[in-house]
């Protein structure tokens, strides 16, 4: 079986870079998907729900490839948080985290187009945030870090200091687990080393 081109659905920098730090050259293409026509009563469905819709997206336009659709959602006290709409927004959000334990799902999408295969799966990490002051989350808010990723931070930026610790997969909460999406790709026949350049 030969090796097919892998297409991120994803203007994300992080999980392109997720995905090449692991040997994987994807070609980026968005989906720029409307979150909003995806609804579902609980989070696993939710995550995978708009992954599958994002990767479908793409997927028409790439008939022998591999195309990755991922969607991440942070629930804090059974309230769940996306990416804050303004500034105002991740402050309030950021008073209500800290001290506290985050549920960060990561919902995962692989359609193998040429097979027509579909495979979701979702990661779940617990994220365990410092209790930090006021001053420092008007700090990390006026950034503008917290403004571009689901649950108001990104543990690989500036937001990693404000992180005590983490129970799960690292890079699920950066934006994909890498350990399972090797497990997907070989659901559908693949090594990940296929992906690797000669």
């Amino acid at each position: 079986m030969s090796v097919p081109l892998f297409v991120l659905a994803s203007a994300s920098p992080a999980r392109k870079r997720l995905l090449e730090s692991v040997g994987i050259q994807p070609l980026v293409k968005p989906s720029f998907f409307d979150e909003t026509l995806v609804v579902a009563e609980d989070t696993i469905s939710l995550v995978e729900g708009l992954a599958l819709a994002k990767a479908k997206t793409v997927a028409p336009d790439f008939p022998q490839a591999l195309v990755l659709g991922c969607d991440s959602l942070l629930v804090v006290e059974g309230q769940a948080y996306g990416k804050p709409t303004d500034a105002a927004t991740a402050v309030a959000r950021w008073q209500t985290m800290r001290g506290k334990i985050g549920e960060l799902y990561t919902g995962h999408a692989l359609i193998d187009v040429e097979q027509d295969k579909t495979i979701c799966r979702t990661g779940l990490t617990h994220v365990h945030f410092a209790p930090v002051e006021d001053a420092i989350i008007q700090a990390y808010v006026a950034s503008g870090e917290p403004l571009q990723c689901a649950g108001a931070f990104a543990l690989e930026g500036k937001g990693g200091a404000l992180i005590e610790r983490i129970e799960g997969c690292h890079s699920n909460v950066i934006g994909l687990s890498l350990p399972l999406l090797r497990q997907m790709l070989e659901n559908l026949g693949y090594s990940i080393a296929d992906f690797w350049p000669c």
